[in-house]
This record gives structure tokens, C-alpha cells and sequence, in this order.
């Protein structure tokens, strides 16, 4: 009878074990991760010339995922678990990122607030890319 129950308790904790690790690992930050990602790929297969303003929208989502990276290592090392702007037909891959920052943004805005700051940081590099991709839409060129 010890040996059966003792198989059970094993077997419950390698359960718990499973459940535990199914939950997903911070599933608003993975997705502001994945938007940016999607967003830093649409602005490098935009044409280049939109007055600097696509480079700079680079540039600021590359420091965003830094943050989001740093908030998601932050927030595992102490256990926690609009705009109106309209693209011009010949703009889809600024529109599309411009889609993808304003997603990663929200995904970013119901994350948990605790990740040491980061995950403010990434919120105010994603408002300057967003600023930045609705400039180069503008500028159309």
C-alpha cells in the first residue's frame, strides 16, 4: 500500500509539473515580441526613402524588443509570472507595421506592470517608432 501511494505522489507532482509549464510564459510580452518582430520586418521590406523616418522607426523598435527582452528576463528572475493615420495604396509595408507597433503596444499596455521598468520603456520606444512609421507614411516617398 506504501509502494501505490507513494507512485501516486510521483506521479501527481510530474502532473503539477506539466500543468505548470503549459501555462504560457508571459503571453503579453511573447506577443509584443512577436508584433515587433512583424513590425521591424515590414518597415526593412518597405522602399528605404520615407525622409529617414523608417530607419529611425528601426532603430526604435530594435531598442523595444531589447526592453521587452530585458522586462521578460526581469519579470522570470524575481517569479512574476491611436492614431488615425491612413497609408497611401503604395505604403502597405508601413501600414502593416504601423499595425503591428499599435498591437505591440496594446499587447504591452496589459502586461503586468512589474518588469523592472522595462517593459515603461519599451511602451515610450514604441511611441516613437509609431510616430516615426506615421512620418515616413506621410512622406511618401
Amino acid at each position: 500500500m506504501k509502494h501505490k501511494s507513494f507512485i501516486l505522489s510521483v506521479a501527481a507532482v510530474l502532473l503539477l509539473g506539466v500543468a505548470i509549464r503549459a501555462t504560457p510564459d508571459q503571453p503579453n510580452m511573447q506577443s509584443a515580441k512577436m508584433n515587433l518582430q512583424n513590425a521591424k520586418a515590414n518597415l526593412i521590406a518597405a522602399t528605404p526613402n520615407k525622409g529617414g523616418h523608417r530607419g529611425k522607426a528601426i532603430n526604435l523598435i530594435n531598442a523595444a524588443i531589447v526592453e521587452v527582452n530585458r522586462g521578460i528576463a526581469f519579470d522570470r528572475r524575481h517569479n512574476h509570472a491611436s492614431v488615425n493615420a491612413t497609408a497611401l495604396p503604395d505604403q502597405p509595408h508601413m501600414q502593416a507595421a504601423l499595425d503591428f507597433l499599435r498591437s505591440a503596444k496594446s499587447d504591452l499596455e496589459r502586461a503586468t506592470t512589474d518588469k523592472g521598468g522595462h517593459r515603461v520603456n519599451a511602451i515610450k520606444l514604441l511611441e516613437g517608432a509609431i510616430d516615426e512609421v506615421k512620418k515616413g507614411i506621410e512622406a511618401g516617398e
